[in-house]
């Protein structure tokens, strides 16, 4: 019997992930039209997927960060610092392209929406605050909670005391990496399964009309990331390197953006980045750092979304926003998504952070953090794809251009 059903399921195992999980969303939308009672039930699928990887997100950042640092070696040339300025220019770049996006194409939202419960920051002296606090949190509270500032920030000071540690401790804590970076990847091989019980579910409880009801803030945060994926980012690519940034741009949009897509989760997508900047021959010393970094503070998705529904709301609301204020919000939106965790839905608590500098309620912000989930599954997901292939893209960019340089 086992081996009857093993056989009738062989041509499907044999297809690569992406294939299988397109055949897990056509599966889950078909479900959710024609027999949306069983759809709910199989949304326990989604669910598990889900929180296995929020699960082990936390653990793979901490391990991967001390891990790299800890196995650097003076003297050893990286290409950190580049990458940083490309992250943070990114992300600016990104929220000033979304503000202007939102005065093209202003949006209302429909502000009856059912309040989500959270404690969002509430002004840009408090998330300054927030990040502080959070960088000296507890690491274990950090490991439990998914505080990826505090956990980066302990990862960090570990693997530089671990320099000096003898050869053995670090081969173990290597070790200890690459474990947890399979145990990611067999999380993400059950993907098309979690995909499918997440597209049943989410159709299922809130219709395709749910979706259609925001088509229009959907359309522009969506048209904003892939404004930012075609032509900004391969701008800034093109003025670092010096090189046509196209063939690059699609080969991390093909490597990362598509699998970070349906597993929702830039830390879950570290061990594919990984793999992708193997591929490309890029230098082990600063991407083994750059990417788990980079899944943790090079958010310029999370920088859109933000951005997007916040002056959405303003403009619902009937507040005028004039270029200075919209110019902070910039730099609000940048600062909070480099604090954003690294897993589904974390950009949308911080609205009513950046909402609050235009006098609006924390009530009424929670009622577009709603929206903002109704949205999620088309949203978080693009936004996920832009912030994961902007990692690769932009470290292959600092290796390529240090490698420019040196051969002139």
């Amino acid at each position: 019997m086992i081996a009857t059903t093993t056989g009738l399921f062989r041509p499907l195992l044999q297809l690569g992930l992406i294939p299988q999980i397109l055949i897990g969303i056509v599966a889950g939308t078909l479900l959710a039209i024609f027999a949306p009672a069983i759809a709910g039930d199989v949304a326990l699928l989604g669910q598990l997927f889900i929180s296995a990887l929020q699960a082990v997100a936390p653990i793979l950042v901490f391990v991967l960060v001390a891990a790299a640092i800890s196995a650097h070696r003076q003297g050893q040339p990286t290409h950190i610092r580049s990458v940083l300025v490309l992250y943070i220019v990114g992300t600016l770049i990104a929220a000033l392209i979304a503000v202007a996006a939102s005065f093209l194409f202003p949006t209302e939202l429909s502000l009856n929406a059912e309040q989500v419960s959270g404690n969002p920051p509430g002004n840009i002296f408090q998330i300054l605050q927030n990040l502080l606090l959070n960088a000296v949190a507890n690491p274990v509270t950090a490991l439990m909670e998914g505080n990826f500032i505090a956990i980066l920030a302990w990862a960090v000071g570990l693997g530089l005391m671990l320099r000096q540690a003898s050869e053995t401790t670090r081969l173990a804590l290597s070790d200890l990496s690459d474990a947890v970076s399979r145990i990611v990847a067999l999380v993400i091989r059950i993907a098309p399964l979690g995909i499918f019980g997440l597209v049943a579910g989410t159709l299922a409880e809130s219709g395709i009309e749910a979706l259609l009801n925001y088509a229009q803030l959907l359309t522009v945060i969506v048209g904003c990331m892939l404004f930012v994926a075609l032509v900004s980012n391969p701008l800034l690519v093109y003025i670092a390197t010096r090189q046509n940034p196209y063939p690059l741009v699609f080969a991390c949009l093909r490597g990362s953006a598509i699998t970070a897509f349906f597993t929702r989760s830039s830390a879950a997508n570290i061990p594919i980045n990984l793999e992708l900047c193997r591929r490309l021959k890029l230098d082990p010393d600063t991407y083994s750092i750059s990417i788990p970094l980079g899944a943790t503070i090079n958010m310029c998705g999370a920088a859109i979304t933000i951005t997007v529904i916040t002056l959405a709301t303003t403009h619902t609301l009937g507040i005028s926003v004039d270029f200075p204020t919209a110019l902070l919000l910039c730099i609000v939106s940048a600062l909070a998504a480099c604090g954003v965790s690294g897993v589904a839905g974390g950009s949308l608590m911080l609205i009513p952070m950046a909402a609050n500098l235009f006098g609006i309620p924390t009530e009424v912000a929670m009622q577009a953090v709603a929206i903002g989930f109704v949205i999620s599954v088309v949203q978080d997901s693009t936004e996920t794809a832009l912030n994961s292939s902007t990692d690769v893209l932009f470290t292959a960019a600092a290796c390529r251009a240090k490698e420019t340089k040196t051969s002139a």
